[in-house]
Parts: C-alpha cells; sequence; structure tokens
C-alpha cells in the first residue's frame, strides 16, 4: 500500500472543519484550485543517469499555491509519476491483468514536502519495467525519461481533491534488467475485543495479530489478492478487521445490519460480534471482497504453553508467550521476539514434551518467512540473521516471522 502522511490528513480535516461551518462566518478558509506548482530540473553529472549504479535521483519542487483562499496550513501528498514516451495519458494500474496503452505509472512511495525527495534509482527502474513490460534482452540502452510530480490533498479515506500537476522534466538514463518478484500476499489484521489482550491497540502479537496465508492457495502475483484465515476463539466481545495499522482505519471490515452482514471501508460499521463463543473460522478473500466468519467444525486442543527450540538453545525449550489474554480468552496464537544466527533450524513444539511439534520449510516473503507446519516435520532453517517476532497459530500449525 502507499504510505499517507497521516498529519496531512488531519491538516486536511481541520481545514474542511472549518470550510464546513456556518455560511455566515467569512473568515473561514476555502479549498481552492491551485494554480502554481513548478518541478526544478536537476543537473545530471556526465548528461545520464546510470540506474544500476546509482543510489537515487533527488528532485525539487514547490508548494502549490493555493491550497486555500487564505493560504491556511493544508499539506498536500506529492505522488511522483514517470513516461518513457512523454505521454501522460493513462496510467499503470498495478490491479490491473491489462495494462495496455497504459504511458505512465505512479511510484509508490508518497512525500508531504518537495525539498530534496530522493527517489531510490532502483524504484525508478522496477516502474520502468512494470509500466514497459520489459523482459531480459528488451531493455534499451538509454531511455530519454519524463518526470512530473503529483499534488492532492488527501482525507482519511483516500478520497483526493483538487489536483494539481507540475511540469514535466526530461533525464537521461540508462536503466536496467531486473527479475520482478511476485508481490507478498495481501495480510490483514485482526483487532477488537476478541483480539490479544483487548485494548483495540496497536502493537503486534499482544494488540494485534495478522490473518494468515494457505497451503495451495494462489495469490496474484501483481496485488498479493487472494484468500486469507484465522482460526481462533472469539468470545462476542467483537473485533475488526484492518488492512493496514498504519493507515488512520482507512481499510477496514465491521459489522453491517448484523452478525453475517459485514461492510468495507465504512467509519460507521459496528464492531462484528459471534452469536455464541467458540472456535470460528474468519475467511477473507481481498481479490473478491468476500468475508465469511463460520464455526469451526472440531475441537481442537488447550494447550498450557507452547516453545521454540532448535540448535540455538540445544534443543530445549524457549517459551512462547500466549497472544490473546483478554479475560475468558481461550488462546491458540503464541509469539516470541528472538535473535537468530543464518542458518539456526528451529521447531515449535508444545512446552515440555515432543508430542505436538511442528516443522516444515519455510516460505520467503519481502515481509519475512511463513511455514505450514508439519507434525514431527523437517527442522525449519532460518537463511538470514536477525532478530524476528514469532508467531504461531496451534491449530492450523501455521509459522510466521517477521523480521524486525
Amino acid at each position: 500500500m502507499k504510505k499517507i502522511h497521516s498529519y496531512a490528513m488531519l491538516l486536511f480535516a481541520g481545514a474542511f472543519a472549518m470550510m464546513s461551518c456556518s455560511d455566515d462566518n467569512e473568515s473561514n478558509p476555502t479549498l481552492v484550485q491551485p494554480t502554481q506548482f513548478v518541478l526544478n530540473d536537476i543537473a545530471e553529472a556526465g548528461g545520464i543517469i546510470d540506474l544500476q549504479k546509482s543510489q537515487s535521483v533527488v528532485l525539487s519542487w514547490s508548494q502549490p499555491v493555493p491550497y486555500t483562499d487564505m493560504n491556511s496550513p493544508v499539506v498536500p501528498t506529492y505522488t511522483v509519476q514517470l513516461s518513457s514516451t512523454g505521454s501522460f495519458n493513462t496510467e499503470f494500474d498495478t490491479n490491473e491483468e491489462d495494462n495496455t496503452g497504459a504511458d505512465y505509472i505512479s511510484l509508490d512511495e508518497t512525500y508531504s514536502n518537495g525539498q530534496n525527495v530522493a527517489i531510490t534509482a532502483e524504484s525508478i527502474d522496477k516502474a520502468l519495467i512494470q509500466l514497459n513490460g520489459w523482459e531480459e534482452g528488451q531493455v534499451p540502452e538509454t531511455l530519454a525519461l519524463s518526470v512530473r510530480v503529483k499534488a492532492a490533498v488527501r482525507d482519511a479515506s483516500f478520497n483526493e481533491y483538487y489536483p494539481i500537476y507540475s511540469n514535466v522534466i526530461g533525464l537521461s538514463i540508462i536503466p536496467y534488467y531486473m527479475e520482478l518478484k511476485p508481490a507478498d500476499p495481501e495480510i490483514w489484521w485482526l483487532i477488537g475485543g476478541d483480539i490479544c489482550d483487548g485494548s483495540w491497540g496497536g502493537e503486534y502479537a499482544t494488540n494485534v495479530i495478522p490473518m494468515q496465508t494457505i497451503e495451495g492457495a494462489e495469490y496474484d502475483k501483481k496485488s498479493g489478492a487472494g484468500e486469507i484465515q484465522w482460526i481462533g476463539y472469539l468470545a462476542g466481545n467483537g473485533f475488526k478487521l484492518r488492512g493496514s495499522m498504519d493507515d488512520n482505519w482507512a481499510t477496514q471490515w465491521g459489522q453491517g445490519s448484523a452478525f453475517g452482514s459485514y461492510v468495507k471501508n465504512d467509519g460507521g460499521s459496528g464492531d462484528i460480534k459471534v452469536p455464541e463463543a467458540g472456535i470460528y473460522t474468519v475467511s477473507l478473500n481481498t481479490a473478491t471482497d468476500v468475508l465469511s466468519i463460520t464455526k469451526y467444525n472440531g475441537t481442537p486442543a488447550v494447550f498450557n504453553g507452547m516453545a521454540i527450540s532448535g540448535t540455538f538453545n540445544d534443543w530445549g525449550d524457549t517459551e512462547m508467550a500466549p497472544c490473546h489474554t483478554y479475560a475468558g480468552a481461550e488462546n491458540h496464537d503464541w509469539y516470541i521476539t528472538y535473535t537468530f544466527a543464518a542458518g539456526d533450524k528451529m521447531k515449535v513444539k508444545q512446552l515440555g514434551s515432543w508430542d505436538y511439534n511442528k516443522g516444515g520449510v519455510f516460505v520467503t516473503y519481502s515481509n519475512g518467512l511463513y511455514a505450514y507446519g508439519v507434525d514431527g516435520g523437517a527442522d525449519l532453517s532460518v537463511p538470514e540473521a536477525g532478530k524476528y517476532l514469532i508467531l504461531f497459530n496451534d491449530i492450523t500449525g501455521y509459522i510466521r516471522l517477521i523480521k524486525q
């Protein structure tokens, strides 16, 4: 997801609130369409930029003037856009299968000011490969790249107001071929009175937990959309799903008129409350926007403790902590933060016993490692040294390592 600066939305919200006051208060500012917005030319070292040998390209631009009739402090969101043809007619959409005719692309990163903004050379090259669909051997030796910047005021629901585009500047670049990795599966987060400590806070594992990918499921290579799930105990205290923990609740699933009726991105939706306490499967298909919550068929074991075990502790027990600690919770999710050396072997097991243990093979994504735990399975090998948050669900056997 694109990064949105929350303070910009707050400033806009304040301006919008002032704008919506009584009509007879002539001192209230009003949003107006900006007319001035300049992207500065840059000096190219040697006249050409080799993207493979460069760290970044530094851009600067002026703030659009005005955004209110009284020049009140409204901070727009800036997006850098690229074209390899000089035309900006049809934007490339990463969620579309067919982008035939697209002639420009927006970079994922957004910015809150235009002073000495460093755009990584890698992100420029990646965007051009996406836009043009270059295969190995098809990348041109040099390219005349056109660059512009879009500015718009965004509210908490990502609606844009009064967009304006800068002038276009030209850069001479040397692109290179890179293998584009498939997008990580799109993961949503569970939060609320039925989740973790029930506090609705933002700390991973103690306040919120991620949903899980499903073994054998397919995820869109461009968007990461597909089916994800979580299986665990719900007491009826209420919960919601969040698409991101830093988007000010812009992406969320809540309850509509009654249990079984769910609504997406509705800030007025209610908490999802199951009719009776028990083990449930929460399933969300992010490709089709279908959410289902059904009773789980089975009675999973309730464990007093879980541990990680491996070469790092001589195959002893390093105890994990329960995620769900609210009053009346039945916990089936566990976590621990641990620092591994590269090549460490590990499993997740019942505390004090090997009767229940999970191993397998890690799948690597940019945001960490996943494994679908197998009873008595192979030792899991940690490929890269570092500090990880380890999450484990004892019903599904799903293991996730998030690098800190």
